[in-house]
């Protein structure tokens, strides 16, 4: 009698499209119902050691079940939500700019609250330095307010750069200044802002991946801004370009899949 023959699965199954082309994961996409994963796919899901980028759609599911993930469950809840990441970050006590969160309710007590120039943002899922406003006086003021049910306050710190920390498992894997173009406050590169690799502040590398364990972000961008000897957080992005690291000849994709292979990606 023949013996039956196990069959073989993979160790990574990834989800979501980050890993796509790496041979030592398999990726399935994104799914809208478990259900519609075959029969053979599901069994895949169930034993995979991790299950990698699993998307906000499966995150939470996986991790009720015990399931191993990357990246983590919160690197999903709180990406593109500028409300909730201020509201954590003051509660674990993480330097961060004055913000305050009013309801439309509320507006009137801005102008007593805050002095111009302030900046205001919309609050979800805006990125790329979209959303984002120096308000100067009453006039802009309202115009913004008319665009939002939530109003997003932050205190204007003046600068002329700052500093983005991407972290993978929470250890640095790519830091450069983003230097202010001329005639904006925004320091985006989709605004004309000027990636600078030199002169990295060490002090505020290791106060990223502080900042980073304590949020249990493990796949993100923090953006660090200096002000009075002290160094702010001002939010964490989840969808981080990839402009620095073309300007520094890396692939991001390779990045991960070298410390996924060292058994750095994990632990």
């Amino acid at each position: 009698m023949k013996p039956v023959m196990q069959q073989a699965y993979p160790k990574y199954v990834a989800l979501g499209s980050r890993l796509v082309g790496i041979p030592e994961v398999e990726t399935l996409g994104v799914k809208p119902n478990f259900h519609d994963y075959t029969q053979n796919e599901r069994e895949k899901i169930h034993a995979a050691e991790c299950i990698l980028y699993p998307s906000l759609n499966y995150a939470q599911y996986f991790t009720t079940m015990g399931k191993k993930i990357f990246p983590s469950v919160e690197t999903y809840l709180y990406a593109g939500q500028k409300m909730k990441q201020t509201t954590l970050f003051n509660m674990l006590s993480i330097p961060h700019p004055k913000t305050k969160i009013y309801l439309k309710r509320e507006f009137w007590r801005i102008e007593k609250e805050f002095s111009f120039p302030f900046i205001a943002k919309i609050p979800r899922a805006s990125s790329r330095g979209r959303g984002v406003f120096k308000i100067t006086g009453s006039a802009e003021l309202g115009e913004y307010l008319g665009k939002t049910k939530f109003a997003y306050i932050q205190e204007f710190i003046p600068h002329e750069k700052d500093l983005r920390v991407v972290l993978i498992n929470y250890e640095p894997v790519l830091t450069y200044w983003r230097i202010l173009p001329d005639g904006d406050f925004r320091t985006n590169l989709f605004q004309g802002g000027v990636i600078d690799f030199d002169n990295i502040p060490h002090d505020a590398v290791e106060l990223a991946g502080e900042f980073a364990r304590k949020c249990n972000f493990n796949d993100v961008g923090l953006d660090m801004l200096r002000c009075k000897g002290a160094w702010y957080l001002i939010e964490a992005n989840m969808q981080y370009g990839r402009e620095g690291f073309r300007k520094k000849n890396l692939v991001l994709k390779e990045v991960i899949r070298r410390k996924l292979l060292a058994g750095t990606l994990l632990d």
